[in-house]
């Protein structure tokens, strides 16, 4: 627990906090808080709906990491209760609601991931189930009477569902209520969130001041763009990075996947991994960028980055380990070691198209997928780049690979 005062001056810690910060209300708050010379409470909520923290939420523990490092005291929530309502941010329709069982297990493998990031002495982790449950439904209407449905509907994402007529369940609207709410139960001097949570924390500041409270200061982290993003004309387009989406690279995956992931990335994409992931300063990066520009290859940026970040989520010799292997495997083009060794009984007598063995195996989530894949080149069989989806494999074992990381050894039965 963090205690005491802080001994850095405000502006010292200013300069720290707002860089990489999207949005802060306020700024002056801000000012006010850290002038108070006490370690502030920041809050930050994690709905446990998937058991895997991803580089997305790295962003965002990285900025709660500088407060703690400054000398204050971060809380991490977990969402159980939460989690039950699923967080409408973002959304375009009503979000799935995880079971209890998916709920318990997510929750209790986030605070663990986390702590690759978060130092565990300057941490104190919470759970929102416990005031929460025990609200009644008196304590619900109080809550929903201190904000109106005409202030819940200018969120951008209600306004878009109601427009194009898609649904809206009344306890979504009960959402923000329950996170500004966890900021009343723990004092919050201070939220984080991503860029699509500003709504929520902007209702936070109104409920705490509606139960006698100083309001928090809210401060927002850029989105973190996935791993298939492209940069265009100097924009980077892409969803965010999302598990459910598959464009992700969780903190938990074994070292040679995470490298893997990282270098699979857009050359323009990886300065924006680089902007919200690296530890390097500014001008490391600046200097980085120049090389580049100068025509360095910048796989050897891409292959830094990617030692880098496996290196704090593993360690050094995993890292290494991850990059020789991944050279071995994917820049030169050698077999792996090991690969899954599947079995695919024939369908007919002559033989089967090499997209429904694809497809079959694993390889492709459909026989569309496979063909996509065959039309772009990446299927190789023993070795040989194959571009005609049509042709037909015969019985026997075959070599197969199906993009930069999918090999698998099939045996084809009669």
């Amino acid at each position: 627990m963090a205690k005491g005062s802080i001994h850095i001056s405000v502006d010292e810690q200013i300069q720290q906090l707002s860089h990489g910060a999207q949005d802060i209300h306020s700024l002056d708050g801000l000012k006010e808080k850290l002038a108070l010379g006490r370690p502030l409470r920041v809050k930050a909520g994690f709905d446990p709906t998937r058991p895997d923290l991803h580089l997305g939420h790295v962003v965002l523990l990285r900025k709660l990491r500088q407060f703690q490092d400054l000398g204050h005291q971060v809380v991490f929530l977990v969402g159980d209760f939460t989690a039950q309502i699923g967080d409408p941010s973002g959304r375009n329709s009503t979000r799935p609601v995880p079971t209890r069982e998916e709920i318990e297990h997510g929750a209790r493998t986030y605070a663990e991931q986390a702590f690759k990031v978060l130092d565990p002495e300057k941490t104190e982790t919470v759970h929102n189930s416990t005031w929460l449950e025990a609200m009644n439904f008196s304590d619900v209407i109080r809550l929903a009477g201190k904000y109106t449905l005409a202030r819940m509907m200018e969120r951008d994402d209600f306004q878009n569902r109601f427009a194009q007529h898609q649904s809206i369940s009344v306890h979504e609207l009960l959402y923000p209520l329950a996170q500004a709410y966890d900021s009343v139960a723990i004092d919050a001097d201070v939220e984080l969130g991503g860029t699509d949570q500003l709504f929520n924390l902007l209702v936070g500041r109104e409920i705490m001041r509606d139960h006698g409270k100083a309001p928090q200061i809210v401060m927002t982290t850029p989105i973190l763009e996935g791993t298939n993003a492209r940069e265009e004309n100097g924009r980077i387009l892409g969803d965010k990075m999302s598990k459910s989406l598959d464009n992700y690279v969780g903190v938990a995956e074994p070292p040679l996947e995470q490298f893997g992931k990282l270098m699979s990335i857009a050359d323009g994409v990886m300065w924006r991994y680089y902007d919200l992931l690296s530890v390097k300063n500014e001008a490391e990066v600046k200097a980085l960028k120049a090389k580049c520009s100068e025509g360095a290859n910048p796989r050897d940026a891409k292959l830094a980055l990617a030692q880098e970040l496996v290196a704090h989520f593993h360690s050094e010799s995993a890292a290494r380990d991850a990059q020789e292997q991944w050279i071995a495997q994917f820049s030169n083009r050698q077999v792996p070691e090991s690969m899954p060794e599947v079995t695919v009984p024939l369908e007919q007598e002559a033989g089967m198209w090499l997209v429904r063995v694809l497809s079959k195996a694993g390889l492709a989530k459909s026989n569309a997928d496979a063909r996509r894949r065959v039309e772009q080149g990446a299927v190789h069989v023993d070795g040989t780049k194959v571009s005609d989806p049509s042709l037909e494999l015969n019985a026997g074992t075959y070599t197969l690979r199906a993009g930069k990381r999918a090999w698998a050894k099939v045996t084809l039965t009669p």
